[in-house]
């Protein structure tokens, strides 16, 4: 029994810590100590000893009452805050789908108010709820009954769940500001792309200078400054300089590749494959991820495009020369870039290494 009670305690310990998604134990010792508290409250004492050895931490690690009651006000914070990135994403997510809709037609995005498309009735408050108001309305317009498409609640959703997933793997950071930012315009992008076949400049715009504004205050991650630095200069540059170094060269190479592929399209067909909003949207993307990021970002747009492509095409019975919304692809790559990509990035670095 007591085996099994001890396997008991170990599965609840690794399902506790992979709820939370902490990652890289000895790098973030806070936070294992934090786990370690919240496990006594539990009562796991055989999968606390457990951690003490696998993880190397003291045995007299104050587990004191007044520590165990911290760690409740600490898992009660980071509750309140996962819901309210939650909600503030839904929030953000509906004015999302006004961007969607207004930009295209050149429309401003602050007046008129939201509006019934068929009758023309202003959207009261109560009934503009993000997701919610959609549910109880059973996807119906209050006044005129025309159906709402589902694509608000979807956007509304989808932005919601990149908020939290920003918090969950960046923290309360101005990293997971940048990324959360970065997350909204690749849906205001995808979605406009995939209705309209369009790109617009001025969500490409806000991208491209958000992104380099960002640069300034977070640290570089990509390394390609850092590299030319080491190579160019005696000593390294301020972090800021090699980050918003990092921030050019990614727009430079994301928009310069597929500026490139364009061109020589063009060249060889004689009419355009690609637009230049693929082009500005790249350049926005660059920005954000960097030049090594942005390249994956290609690559898994250009596949997700190849597949799910030939696919459409085979099940539509379109010819050849049917438009895909690229971008749309880009963007879908582009977030797995930012969630995924990471380590990948490091597995292909390891491997390299090796051989």
């Amino acid at each position: 029994m007591k085996a099994r009670e001890r396997v008991g305690d170990l599965n609840a310990v690794f399902q506790y810590l992979l709820q939370r998604q902490w990652t890289s134990f000895q790098a973030r010792g806070e936070r294992l100590a934090f786990h370690v508290l919240h496990l006594q409250t539990r009562g796991l004492s055989p999968a606390l000893r457990y951690l003490q050895t696998r993880f190397l931490l003291p045995v007299c690690f104050p587990l004191g009452r007044a520590n165990v009651v911290r760690a409740r006000r600490v898992c009660q914070s980071l509750s309140v805050i996962s819901l309210g990135a939650f909600l503030f994403g839904l929030v953000v997510g509906s004015f999302l789908n006004v961007c969607i809709l207004r930009i295209p037609e050149n429309k401003s995005i602050v007046l008129p108010a939201s509006s019934c498309p068929k009758c023309g009735k202003a959207i009261a408050a109560y009934d503009n709820i993000p997701v919610l108001s959609w549910l109880v309305l059973g996807g119906k317009c209050r006044n005129c009954k025309t159906k709402i498409s589902p694509m608000y609640p979807a956007v509304e959703l989808l932005t919601g769940l990149l908020f939290l997933a920003c918090y969950f793997v960046f923290g309360l950071t101005v990293d997971a500001l940048k990324w959360a930012t970065f997350s909204a315009l690749l849906v205001v992008l995808t979605i406009t792309d995939l209705r309209e076949r369009i790109l617009p400049d001025s969500v490409n715009l806000f991208g491209v200078v958000a992104g380099l504004l960002f640069s300034f205050f977070t640290k570089p991650t990509d390394g390609t400054a850092l590299w030319i630095a080491n190579r160019w200069f005696d000593f390294p540059p301020p972090q800021a300089a090699l980050s918003f170094a990092d921030a050019v060269l990614g727009a430079l190479v994301g928009s310069g590749l597929l500026w490139a592929v364009a061109e020589g399209y063009f060249r060889l067909r004689g009419r355009e494959g690609m637009g230049l909003g693929d082009v500005k949207m790249m350049a926005a993307v660059g920005v954000f991820l960097g030049l090594k990021r942005t390249l994956m970002t290609v690559l898994a747009g250009s596949l997700l495009g190849s597949v799910i492509g030939i696919v459409l095409i085979s099940l539509s019975k379109k010819d050849r020369n049917y438009e895909l919304p690229f971008g749309t692809f880009l963007g879908a790559g582009a977030l797995l870039v930012l969630f995924f990509g990471t380590p990948a990035l490091q597995w292909y670095q390891s491997l390299m290494a090796v051989k």
